[in-house]
């Protein structure tokens, strides 16, 4: 970057779904001004972060704990609208209404230690030094691809659920599903009435909870991923631990077999998947549904991973870095949790601003 020209600011937010503008809304609130103080970068072409990308047939409707972002409710949507649509255009008119001059597409290559104690953000549109740094860059940029023995020979089709098209496109297919989570029973319900078969696979036994999943719950749930990245492992998802709900489509999945979740598979073959004792399943189509890791590798040079392949993380800091916040990482990966966790790191780095003022 030598030679480059070289911005200075205050803050810099690396991406624009919820947890980013969560944290531009409160940087704004709080008195920092939109390029004189803080940035925001999004390497997307336009507003809705991840969920511009969701499939169409995921309606607004279907969609678990959508909170809105803060100063303003999203309210009156069509719950029958494709929900990349509803919250696209809600995204769109918070980033308007707040005035938060999201730049795009902007694509961050690496943060860097910079000079006089800052850091360097290395981008496609040059170079911004920041004393502070809130990523909120998400997960479904790197979907999560397992290796199974056989996997190169299989003569069929392979995605994952981040290119998932809609239940039409496997019409006439066999299709196996891999994952335990939400996407994999949705995926699942969606295709079976289309598809020649479908079966359902996981490492582990699928864990249904009856009842409503409360506030008590809720905080139990997110208490445990939170102790996984203070520890410096990496984070699952708050989903993870809290199971799948049993809801009335759930039930019917598991009443006529579309659920009928079956152990891992050994190998993948030309033709299908088969289990050790020499059991097969012939298949058109493999859907990976085996979720996101956190897309961090631009923080690379900075070193903040821990032994156990995480970032340490208190509160939203970075342990190694107190200048590095992670908000919608790990406990804060929900959007409520963003909502809050861009409020926390704004304040602490109200903070951080505040004491290198008065040790000047």
């Amino acid at each position: 970057m030598s030679g480059a020209e070289v911005t200075e600011v205050q803050a810099v937010v690396i991406g624009a779904g919820q947890a980013g503008l969560s944290s531009a809304y409160h940087l704004r609130r709080t008195g920092f001004e939109p390029d004189r103080d803080f940035v925001v970068l999004d390497h997307n072409p336009g507003p809705g972060g991840a969920w511009r990308y969701r499939w169409p047939s995921l309606t607004y409707g279907k969609v678990h704990g959508m909170h809105s972002l803060p100063g303003m409710e999203l309210t009156d949507a069509d719950p029958a609208r494709p929900s990349s649509e509803v919250i696209t255009e809600y995204f769109d008119r918070y980033e308007q209404t707040f005035d938060l001059r999201v730049r795009r597409p902007v694509r961050v290559r690496a943060v860097r230690e910079g000079t006089g104690g800052r850091l360097l953000v290395e981008t496609s549109a040059g170079a911004w030094s920041t004393r502070t740094l809130i990523n909120a860059t998400g997960t479904w940029n790197r979907p999560f691809w397992p290796r199974y023995e056989g996997q190169e020979t299989f003569l069929g089709r392979q995605l994952h659920t981040a290119q998932y098209p809609g239940p039409e496109a496997f019409a006439g297919q066999r299709v196996v599903v891999v994952g335990g989570g939400a996407s994999a029973t949705q995926h699942l319900l969606e295709i079976a009435p289309h598809a020649a078969a479908t079966t359902w696979v996981t490492r582990r036994p699928p864990v249904f909870h009856e009842g409503p999943f409360d506030e008590e719950a809720g905080r139990a749930a997110v208490a445990l991923v939170e102790e996984r990245v203070r520890q410096g492992l990496p984070p699952r998802s708050v989903v993870s631990v809290t199971g799948l709900p049993l809801n009335d489509a759930i039930r019917r999945g598991l009443a006529d077999g579309v659920l009928d979740r079956q152990p891992m598979f050994d190998r993948i073959t030309p033709e299908g998947v088969e289990w050790g004792e020499g059991r097969r399943v012939a298949a058109d189509v493999i859907l990976w549904a085996t979720g996101f890791r956190p897309a961090v590798e631009h923080l690379a040079p900075l070193r903040l991973r821990e032994p156990g392949g995480g970032i340490r993380v208190e509160g939203t800091r970075a342990v190694a870095d107190p200048r590095v916040h992670l908000v919608g990482y790990g406990p804060s990966a929900s959007t409520v949790g963003a909502n809050r966790a861009g409020r926390s790191a704004v304040r602490d780095i109200r903070r951080l601003l505040a004491e290198e003022r008065v040790a000047a």
